[in-house]
């Protein structure tokens, strides 16, 4: 991810309190990729974006539970 999604995933991390610090891969070359780090310390910081992109979409997940789309059938009233 670049910067700006960068910050916007970051945004939607704590709006949804899932951890993780969103940073440059190189802490020098801000223009380059972004990923979710577990710690903000460059050197021993661990690569986590897969986990926290999943744990974004599970909580998406859960949060529309039972609001999805549901299969039925409309019967328009009879005019009489």
């Amino acid at each position: 991810m670049d910067a700006e999604q960068g910050r916007q995933v970051d945004a939607v991390l704590r709006q949804l309190g899932i951890p993780g610090v969103v940073a440059p891969e190189d802490p020098e070359n801000a223009a380059g990729p972004w990923r979710v780090y577990d710690t903000a310390e460059p050197t021993t910081r661990r690569d986590v974006t897969a986990d926290a992109l999943a744990s974004v979409a599970a909580k998406f997940q859960e949060e529309n539970q039972g609001s999805g789309p549901t299969r039925g059938f409309v019967i328009p009233p009879k005019d009489e």
